[in-house]
């Protein structure tokens, strides 16, 4: 493995996501989460939406990059 995206905690106050990614022997593992903290937002929220929608779309288009065995 040359390189794995950073991993990602972002918390806001109606969600949170996190994302890892982990090399074990020849595997790449990558995990996220995505939780509501409520079934309700307020309007005044809207901002928030926004910026985690674009933590998340940044994040999902990030790339491992795999080395060659020889």
């Amino acid at each position: 493995m040359d390189d794995l995206p950073p991993a990602v905690n972002a918390d806001y106050d109606f969600a949170s996501y996190h994302s890892k990614s982990e090399v074990s022997g020849n595997v790449l593992r990558y995990t996220r989460t995505f939780e509501l903290k409520g079934s309700e937002c307020a309007g005044e929220q809207g901002g928030g939406f926004e910026k985690a929608y674009r933590t998340i779309a940044s994040d999902e288009r990030n790339t491992a990059v795999l080395k060659p065995s020889h």
